[in-house]
C-alpha cells in the first residue's frame, strides 16, 4: 500500500492524468511482472463441450462414417450444448501441397486451409440444420458464439484458428502448426468449456500409426511431459497442442475417440474414459 501511495505521489508531480493499474510502470517483458498476472480466469461457457470432427478421418469417408456420427451428435444435442468444429481433410492437404510447390509462405498456406475446413462445416451444418444447429461464419464466431449457443442446441464452425497470414512459422518446414485440432482447443480454452473431444478414425493414441503397424501399443492415458519425452514420430492430433495444453489455464485435458464408433461420443461428453486422454502434468 505504501508503494502505491508513493507511486501516486510521484506521478502527481508531472500534472498528467494517469490510469492506476498493476502494469502502469512495468515492462511487459519482465518475468516478475508476467508472473504477477496469474489470476483466476472467467469461464464464459462452462456448460459447453467442444467436439472436433476430423476432415480426412471422418468427413472424407462419406456417408458410411458421417451419417452414424450425425445421429450420435443429434442424440447428444438433447443433453449437451455442443460447439462442433470441422477439419479440412484431403482437400486441405491438396491445396497445401500446391501452395508449397508455388513457394507460398506459412501464413498464406494457413489462409488457404481455412477454406476447406469451412466447406466441411457447411456439409455437416446442412445435415444438422433440421435439429437446430447453427453454422457460424468465422467473422462473427468470437463475438456471437455466446448468443448462438444460448439460442440453439449447438453451433458448428470451421475449426481452424483465424491466424491466417499471422500464423506462426514452424521450426521445420512450412506446414501451419495451428490447424483445426489446435484451433478448437484454443476455442475451448478461451471460453472455459467443459471438455474438448477430438473425433478421429482411430481408437486413440498409439506408439506408432496403427494403420501401418498392426501391433502398435495403445496408450490410454498420458501427460504432456511423458508424451514429449517419447517424441513419437506421428501423433493423431496437431503436435503444437502439447504446448497449448501445457500452458492452458482452464482445460486440464483433451480426449481422442474413434468416430467410427459413434456410440462413444456421448460417453466421452459425460466424462467417461473411452479413448486416449492427454492431460496436463
Amino acid at each position: 500500500m505504501d508503494d502505491q501511495i508513493r507511486v501516486a505521489s510521484d506521478l502527481a508531480d508531472d500534472r498528467r492524468q494517469h490510469v492506476q493499474s498493476m502494469l502502469m510502470r512495468e515492462s511487459l517483458l519482465d518475468k516478475q511482472a508476467m508472473s504477477s498476472t496469474e489470476t483466476p480466469v472467467v469461464r464464459m461457457l462452462p456448460f459447453c463441450h467442444v467436439v472436433k470432427i476430423g476432415g480426412r478421418s471422418i468427413v472424407d469417408n462419406g456417408k458410411k462414417a458421417v451419417y452414424p456420427l450425425v445421429e450420435a451428435l443429434v442424440s447428444a444435442l438433447g443433453k449437451f450444448k455442443l460447439v462442433i468444429g470441422t477439419g479440412g481433410g484431403v482437400r486441405s492437404r491438396h491445396v497445401t501441397s500446391i501452395g508449397m510447390d508455388l513457394g507460398m509462405p506459412t501464413g498464406v498456406l494457413a489462409q488457404l486451409r481455412i477454406i476447406d475446413a469451412l466447406g466441411n462445416a457447411h456439409l455437416l451444418g446442412t445435415l444438422l440444420a433440421p435439429h437446430g444447429v447453427v453454422a457460424i461464419p468465422p467473422e462473427i464466431l468470437g463475438h456471437m458464439l455466446p448468443f448462438f449457443i444460448k439460442s440453439a442446441p449447438g453451433v458448428i464452425c470451421n475449426g481452424d484458428p483465424p491466424f491466417s497470414i499471422w500464423e506462426h512459422t514452424p521450426r521445420a518446414g512450412r506446414i501451419p502448426p495451428h490447424r483445426t485440432d489446435a484451433g478448437t482447443f484454443l476455442l475451448a480454452e478461451c471460453y472455459g468449456c467443459a471438455s474438448h473431444v477430438l473425433v478421429k478414425d482411430v481408437d486413440g493414441l498409439y506408439e506408432a500409426d496403427p494403420k501401418d503397424h498392426k501391433n502398435a501399443k495403445f496408450i490410454d492415458k498420458i501427460n504432456v511431459s511423458a508424451l514429449k519425452t517419447r517424441n513419437l514420430r506421428t501423433l493423431p492430433f496437431d503436435r503444437v497442442m502439447l504446448d497449448l495444453l501445457a500452458n492452458a489455464r482452464q482445460l486440464k485435458q483433451f480426449q481422442i475417440i474413434n468416430g467410427l464408433k459413434p456410440e462413444l461420443l456421448e460417453r466421452a461428453l459425460r466424462g467417461e474414459h473411452v479413448g486416449t486422454i492427454v492431460c496436463k502434468d
